[in-house]
């Protein structure tokens, strides 16, 4: 299908959450460490994908940790460009719910190649198949990609929605640096793209593992490390070889890597923390579509 065939341009939202644990130890998943009062990581990348203009928002996790995810953010969110209007008579007709999908990692794949760089392309084949699934008018056209673990204003990217949902590249960058030298900045890629980064991975994952095999080493004697390289990949290994330069190259007023507890701990202690808020219950509030085809019972 040509690209001028489509008259509506769907952004879909990829968040990882499925990869090697951070240590933080705590009973919770990492990517539900509190950032603000009653306000997750988690929370904000989805906040982060609202603003962005995202279309669909699909959560990449494990079936474990899925329960309490959606617990905390619910089915849907509410567009923020729509979500509170104080002048409109009708503001709660007019607001523009954004449906949240929660992918679970294949059983195949999960403690093999399951690292966050995973997560992104196989939330992005989800979400292709299953918008497929519907009808070719709605597949996504490009895909952004938020992370739980880097902090920084999402309200930032409201006045750039339509060059994110646009044909060409996105990129988030803070002092020089994007998701291809290691930071949890976001960024959009689309189908193009998405072949490449996969065919790169695939390549680098079974390069480790052949080469051992023709040294003569048996499988079982492979470190768990090469045999299964991929879940060890950071998002330089995967990512590194993306081109931004010439997209559009925003830079974040500021930025915090909270993937370490030095990190999160740098991230508290700052000044900037006090800008990061849980926008309210007309924007995240745990929302849940009605029921359909559901009787309740009479008393």
């Amino acid at each position: 299908m040509k690209i001028e065939d489509k008259k509506h341009f769907h952004l879909a939202g990829v968040i990882p959450v499925a990869g090697q644990p951070l240590g933080f130890n705590f009973p919770w998943h990492d990517c539900c460490m509190p950032i603000a009062p009653d306000f997750l990581a988690i929370e904000r990348a989805t906040v982060e994908c609202a603003y962005a203009g995202c279309e669909t928002i699909w959560i990449v996790c494990h079936d474990d940790m899925q329960p309490l995810i959606k617990y905390r953010l619910g089915e849907y969110i509410n567009d923020p460009v729509w979500a509170s209007r104080p002048y409109d008579p009708k503001a709660s007709e007019g607001r523009k719910p954004i449906p949240i999908f929660y992918v679970p990692i294949h059983p195949s794949d999960r403690d093999k190649r399951d690292c966050l760089s995973w997560s992104i392309l196989y939330g992005a084949v989800s979400a292709y198949n299953v918008s497929l699934g519907i009808s070719k008018w709605v597949t996504p056209d490009r895909y952004y990609v938020s992370f739980p673990y880097g902090i920084y204003p999402p309200e930032i990217l409201r006045e750039y929605r339509g060059s994110i949902s646009s044909y060409e590249g996105f990129c988030l960058s803070y002092e020089g640096d994007t998701v291809a030298k290691n930071q949890y900045l976001g960024f959009t890629f689309n189908s193009e793209e998405f072949v490449q980064i996969r065919k790169n991975l695939r390549k680098k994952a079974t390069g480790l593992y052949t080469s051992n095999l023709k040294e003569g080493l048996p499988r079982e004697r492979i470190p768990i490390e090469e045999r299964y390289s991929a879940r060890f990949f950071t998002l330089k290994d995967v990512f590194g070889d993306l081109d931004f330069s010439g997209v559009e190259n925003i830079t974040a007023p500021w930025y915090y890597n909270i993937d370490s507890w030095e990190g999160y701990c740098n991230f508290l202690s700052s000044k900037e923390r006090n800008q990061i808020k849980n926008p309210g219950k007309y924007i995240l509030g745990s929302q849940e579509w009605n029921s359909v085809g559901f009787d309740e019972k009479r008393s």
